[in-house]
């Protein structure tokens, strides 16, 4: 009797320790089908972003071509066209669903964005012409330095750093070439000057001059010899009712300006797109560089620019 008790609590204590493997393993397979489909959610969802916000991309371009094609007699870029009205946050879920009469059922995604003129602020390459470091442009650099709330000790560091970082080397050691502003910390400048400085220069693949139908003042002001804030305030908020038509016009605002029209312009030829895409839990922002070149238009670059999830 007693050999029958133990071999049937060893017979309870085999079924036991089965049942709680079988368990641990379905429940270790339902937990990587779990994952499974999580991950291809989430790749779902970034390939649909991706695709969206590239065919926001492609409106831009035509935006901008089509603008182009209006000024190809009279090229002037200002912010009263088309191109500058930004794009409010629009619903896309019913041009997502399969089934347009159950738009309910697509995703929730809505696009917001902007276009603007890349040329508005200083370009930093303009710094790099030339043997020896241009003075006008370090001028110009030293008075946005200071309107930034910067040492004007620190353009000339900047700008002898980025003439370093661009000079031709021999033997292949050539160092980090910034690309973007942001970039501009690996020649040592600090996070806090970067985002001072942000607002007023960019830094793109070949000399530009500044519009002066979509520049802030203080680049204005930059920009020319015995040109203060007022006088490019005034600029500012004349242009919006009647854009400069060539370069000529500034003498309306500064008679005294020497204007050269290999650092400033009414025309553009890059700018930068913006898109943002609101899909279900999931924000993505997309950062796009554009260049003209008269109805060819251009990506650059496109950058993913920062991507939010909801706190869970």
């Amino acid at each position: 009797m007693s050999c029958a008790r133990k071999q049937a609590g060893a017979a309870l204590l085999t079924a036991m320790i089965i049942v709680t493997l079988v368990s641990s393993l379905a429940a270790a397979m339902v937990w990587r089908q779990y994952r499974a489909v999580q991950i291809e959610a989430a790749e779902r969802a970034r390939a649909q972003a991706s695709w969206i916000l590239l065919g926001a991309l492609d409106w831009a371009r035509m935006i901008l071509r089509e603008d182009a094609r209006a000024n190809r007699n009279e090229p002037v870029d200002h912010l009263g066209e088309v191109w500058a009205v930004p794009l409010a946050e629009a619903r896309l879920s019913t041009f997502l669903a399969a089934d347009k009469d159950n738009a309910d059922d697509g995703p929730e995604a809505f696009l917001s964005g902007t276009l603007q003129d890349a040329q508005a602020f200083y370009n930093l390459r303009n710094l790099l012409g030339g043997e020896k470091l241009p003075p006008a442009e370090l001028l110009t650099l030293q008075r946005l330095c200071e309107s930034a709330g910067l040492s004007p000790d620190a353009a000339l560091q900047l700008a002898n750093k980025l003439r370093a970082a661009f000079a031709p080397t021999e033997g292949g050691n050539a160092a980090l070439q910034p690309r973007t502003v942001d970039q501009l910390a690996w020649l040592g400048l600090s996070a806090e000057a970067i985002a001072k400085l942000k607002p007023l220069v960019i830094l793109l693949p070949e000399p530009t001059p500044v519009n002066l139908n979509t520049a802030p003042r203080q680049v204005i002001a930059a920009l020319f010899e015995g040109m203060d804030l007022a006088s490019a305030e005034r600029l500012v908020q004349a242009r919006a009712n009647q854009p400069l038509r060539k370069i000529d016009d500034l003498k309306t605002y500064a008679p005294n300006v020497q204007v050269n029209s290999e650092r400033a312009s009414v025309a553009s030829s890059f700018f930068i797109v913006d898109g943002r895409l609101r899909l279900e839990e999931r924000v993505l922002e997309e950062r796009s560089l554009v260049q003209r070149r008269n109805l060819e238009m251009l990506v650059l670059s496109r950058e993913r620019v920062n991507l939010v999830l909801p706190p869970r």
